[in-house]
């Protein structure tokens, strides 16, 4: 839900935030953050824990965050929006600097929360088509499934249940099983 103090917020709204508050910023609203519970973390070491290995195996070039790292990206008005997903790979690293990644991810994998769901399945994935992110995971633990978009594919994103492999299209032999 937006915070609705302002009618408009921007990017210096977000770095005035108190000390370990979060929030991102879809244009010019703010979505404050909650804490992630432990399931939630739970997923998202274990996926940025593979996602990690398999990089490093295969002595690749991309690198991979977890949040809060910050993702900007220019809005239709020209201004930046301000998202903190789950888990980010970046192989374009010349968009990296100490703020986070300017511009489209490769691979963003969001983890589902009961107060980010309606954004991360709506919101989010327009933003991540629309601006060129090449994948996105929607992970779900309340519903056990894995909502994967590609963006070469364009249309219906492809489901998967927690237990079934999904191969990750960035890299052609990388599969994740959730459970």
């Amino acid at each position: 839900m937006p915070l609705m103090e302002k009618e408009h917020y921007t990017i210096e709204d977000i770095y005035a935030l108190p000390e370990g508050e979060r929030a991102e910023l879809i244009d010019g609203q703010m979505y404050m953050m909650s804490p992630p519970g432990r399931r939630h973390q739970w997923l998202s070491t274990y996926l940025l824990t593979e996602i990690s290995l398999y990089i490093r195996s295969k002595k690749g070039t991309c690198e991979v965050y977890a949040a809060p790292f910050g993702v900007f990206l220019k809005n239709e008005k020209g201004e930046d929006d301000y998202l903190e997903p789950d888990i980010v790979v970046v192989c374009d690293l010349d968009k990296l600097d100490e703020k986070g990644c300017h511009g489209a991810p490769d691979w963003v994998i969001e983890i589902v929360s009961p107060s980010s769901k309606k954004r991360d399945y709506l919101k989010k994935t327009a933003i991540y088509m629309e601006q060129g992110v090449r994948e996105y995971w929607i992970v779900d633990p309340m519903r056990e499934v894995t909502v994967v978009y590609k963006r070469e594919e364009e249309g219906f994103p492809v489901i998967y249940k927690f237990g079934e492999s999904v191969k990750a299209g960035i890299y052609e032999e990388l599969e994740i099983t959730i459970k």
